[in-house]
């Protein structure tokens, strides 16, 4: 998006391309790391510590440190973390799915039974990337679930600690197994565990590329939740939105990152040019105008669509992390989306309710990754597996078919261990 005049793309000429490539380079250094890791343990993760972040802390975060953070903060700033987080874990509680139990005319039962993981290891990113709310999306969902045991890791600060903000929502919700590691090494150290760090069953949470090649690296030895890359939004807007709004919502996206995407489609030529006019005039007041303004050039861009319909199967082609609908009749056109992380609906819900307070979950899928996964949610730390209970009737009924299958497939081994069974009931 050209920001020295208004620059509205036509629909054929608007080409959507976000990749995640793999950098050879970081996946080397990426790899030296984790295998110091489970090659050193403890003393890898201080050593590293010491080159990446030039401090020698202790690996474990006392309680009372995490106390003071939470004391600290500004009495709005807590009520609003306390606030958010009830309303994070009504609607997580919300999606706890219940046990299948099916008996069958045959006698048998078959079930399929939910369980939470046992571990679960939390990243959180530090530095000017501290999210003390993306601690409670990761958090509450997990305690939701059920998960027993849950493990922070977030880089240390000058002063030896996590970012003051990430202890403080560690406290707010209870978890105290909390580690002052970041980078590489601390997915490494949840994953495959150390003399302190004992390993997790799944990892969740984002970080930077470093964070994200690990993650994709240990992926199969543990569960992860994603691999993120940088952060979108696509807004649909008709003649009726409102510019000021659309402009406000395209910069919050592109505030985050050079990288992020902020995108609107319309139908109305006037609609994206007073758009443009309001970015413009926007953009000069933000404290981070300039990493506003990088995203949009680079990211950026006001298409004209021939139609509404155009505008919601390009959203479907391009699967982005976010959507807001900004129409006449924004619930029409949520029917007909397929692909999107998450969909914020009409003018008074901008993406920002989701990423702070109204209880839907912010760590969404980005790059397109909407076309095969979903946002993080309670599901997440759990897992689901089947149990099947025959009587010797059923198994009497069902055997000659489960034999001429085992034939069928050469595994005579297989057959026989219902045929012997059969032969004895008769």
């Amino acid at each position: 998006m050209r920001l020295d005049r208004v620059d509205v793309i036509e629909q054929a000429s608007f080409k959507w391309q976000r990749e995640t490539g793999r950098d050879a380079d970081v996946w080397e250094r990426v790899a030296r790391i984790v295998e110091e890791v489970r090659a050193g343990g403890d003393e890898a993760l201080r050593r590293l510590t010491r080159t990446f972040d030039g401090v020698d802390a202790p690996l474990c975060v006392a309680p009372e440190a995490m106390e003071a953070a939470f004391r600290a903060l500004r009495a709005e700033v807590r009520d609003a973390l306390a606030r958010a987080a009830e309303r994070i874990r009504r609607f997580h509680e919300a999606q706890l799915p219940q046990d299948v139990v099916l008996r069958g005319e045959d006698g048998e039962t078959l079930e399929m039974l939910w369980r939470p993981l046992r571990r679960v290891g939390v990243y959180a990113p530090g530095g000017r990337a501290a999210y003390p709310s993306t601690v409670l999306m990761d958090v509450i969902p997990a305690q939701v679930a059920g998960v027993r045991s849950i493990a922070l890791a977030s880089p240390p600060g000058p002063d030896g600690l996590p970012h003051a903000a990430v202890l403080a929502a560690a406290h707010l919700l209870g978890v105290d197994e909390v580690y002052a590691v970041g980078g590489a090494q601390a997915v490494a150290a949840l994953a495959y565990g150390t003399e302190t760090i004992a390993s997790v069953d799944k990892i969740v949470g984002p970080g930077n590329v470093y964070v994200a090649t690990a993650k994709r690296m240990v992926m199969g030895d543990v569960g992860i939740d994603s691999i993120a890359g940088p952060t979108e939004v696509v807004v649909v807007a008709d003649e009726t939105a409102n510019p000021a709004y659309v402009a406000a919502d395209l910069l919050a996206q592109a505030e985050h990152d050079v990288e992020a995407g902020a995108v609107c489609l319309s139908s109305s030529r006037r609609l994206l040019e007073r758009v443009h006019a309001e970015i413009v005039r926007q953009l000069a007041a933000l404290s981070r105008r300039d990493i506003a303004r990088e995203a949009l050039l680079r990211h950026g861009a006001l298409v004209l669509v021939r139609s509404l319909e155009d505008a919601v199967d390009l959203v479907n082609d391009m699967a982005p992390e976010h959507v807001e609908l900004m129409t006449e009749d924004p619930r029409r056109w949520l029917a007909k989306i397929r692909t999107a992380g998450a969909v914020f609906l009409g003018p008074y819900t901008p993406e920002p309710v989701g990423d702070y307070f109204a209880g839907t979950n912010h760590v969404l899928p980005t790059h397109g990754s909407a076309r095969f996964s979903s946002g993080l949610g309670t599901l997440d730390f759990m897992r689901r597996m089947t149990a099947a209970t025959y009587t010797a009737e059923t198994l009497a009924r069902h055997a000659p078919h489960i034999e001429a299958l085992a034939e069928a497939e050469s595994l005579t081994a297989h057959r026989d261990a219902v045929r012997i069974r059969r032969e004895e009931l008769r």
